[in-house]
């Protein structure tokens, strides 16, 4: 495959470094630890590229999916983690090989706008608010950034704006994200496509199957991401190459190639978790659903961000408004919280009092903790050491170069292709 090929197949991902050993692609067998997004994509993608590899996908639970996962209660569906797809060819691909067409749809198209609240006054997002940050300030941030190893608030400067993006994203304040982690084509990370942009991002459109997605808008399946995953575990199980092993704990690489008796090289490690000293943050997520008539006055739209570390929900999204499918029953509508546990008492009162000066006074008629989330954190830096790391097995997933399910997705579209 030749470079061009390579970006218009992959896009920005290609400027994220690719943490594979150079001997994995001459393993006869080869061993996946995690089984989540990442390693469920990776088996998927390899298995049927190279059906004569045997392959081993181990998970310390006996739930495969990961952080995908979607909770169902009569009409009302919320996903926990990811509710959405930005356009990325790699995703309509691996929905199209999971015959999973007819599931999958724009969000509509009438409820792409976000807010931030700053100051207790609500702000639409827009090209308004480059203004706001100042142009000529904005993009000699971005000019400085491309030195490597600055974090997000020094990418955008304006606090605010920078920490509602970032915890929106990885729930962290921007001084302690990455920019290159969080916006590689924006600080120009990695290597450059051969071609301008304009021409690239022509190309790219041109090879979308299924539908081509407009500029802006994202993309959900019906019945919630896990349809994804289990489709994924399905098409898994039926293949003879392929083994699941659940309930199967393991701390280092190492611990799996004595186990196994497999070479370091022929390990895949998509578990969080691998690196010295791996920080992580945690937040609580929320459905909240009411009738339609009491919160009559929120505008439609995906969502606000609240940078306000006074207030414990950072994020407020509006899950029945973007899905082209039901997510609540007829004359409801449901909201998903985001509560990092850095700003909350964890008293659920304080998050119903904020949802009353936020939302509505009116009371909910669903308010149901979720589950809490844990993600790693990404520090100014952590690109620039991910591209000189010399791997003795291969490392995928969340917390090496990519938080977006597009990330992972394509990154094992990526790893299949050394196979070929």
């Amino acid at each position: 495959m030749s470079d061009l090929e390579d970006w218009i197949k992959h896009g920005d991902e290609m400027r994220r470094p690719l943490l594979v050993n150079p001997a994995l692609s001459k393993s006869e067998e080869v061993i996946i630890v995690g089984a989540g997004l990442s390693g469920l994509s990776c088996a998927f993608r390899l298995s049927t590229t190279r059906p004569d590899i045997k392959i081993k996908l181990i998970e310390k639970s006996e739930v495969l999916g990961g952080v995908i996962s979607t909770w169902k209660e009569d009409d009302w569906i919320c996903d926990l983690a990811v509710n959405a797809v930005r356009p990325h060819p790699a995703f309509w691909r691996l929905v199209r090989d999971l015959n999973l067409d007819k599931k999958f749809m724009p969000t509509k198209s009438g409820s792409t706008s976000r807010w931030i609240i700053v100051n207790g006054k609500k702000h639409k997002l827009g090209l308004n608010s480059l203004f706001k940050l100042g142009p000529l300030r904005f993009f000699r941030s971005i000019r400085k950034s491309r030195i490597g190893g600055a974090s997000v608030s020094e990418v955008i400067p304006n606090k605010k704006i920078a920490d509602a993006f970032t915890l929106g994203i990885v729930n962290d304040i921007a001084d302690n994200v990455d920019a290159d982690f969080l916006m590689p084509s924006i600080t120009k990370f990695g290597k450059n496509p051969p071609i301008s942009k304009r021409k690239l991002r022509k190309k790219i459109q041109d090879s979308y199957p299924i539908f081509t997605p407009a500029k802006g808008t994202l993309a959900s399946i019906e019945g919630g991401m896990q349809t994804i995953t289990d489709a994924l575990i399905q098409n898994l199980e039926s293949k003879e190459n392929v083994e699941i092993i659940t309930k199967s704990s393991f701390e280092t690489p190492e611990e799996v190639s004595q186990r196994f008796s497999v070479n370091l090289e022929s390990i895949i490690w998509t578990c969080s978790g691998w690196q010295e000293a791996f920080e992580e943050t945690e937040l609580s997520i929320f459905a909240v659903g009411y009738n339609e008539k009491c919160v009559s006055q929120v505008p439609k739209g995906y969502g606000t961000l609240i940078p306000d570390e006074d207030i414990p929900i950072s994020g407020i999204l509006h899950e029945s408004d973007i899905h082209h499918s039901a997510r609540c029953p007829k004359g409801m509508r449901l909201f998903r919280l985001m509560v990092p546990h850095s700003r909350w008492d964890t008293s659920e009162e304080s998050v119903k009092e904020s949802l009353m000066t936020l939302l509505t006074s009116n009371k909910p008629i669903l308010f149901k903790k979720l589950g809490v989330r844990k993600i790693p954190s990404f520090k100014p830096g952590h690109m620039s050491k991910m591209q000189n790391v010399s791997p003795k097995c291969s490392y995928l997933g969340w917390s090496v170069s990519g938080v977006s399910i597009t990330h992972v997705v394509d990154e094992a579209e990526r790893v299949a292709e050394i196979f070929i």
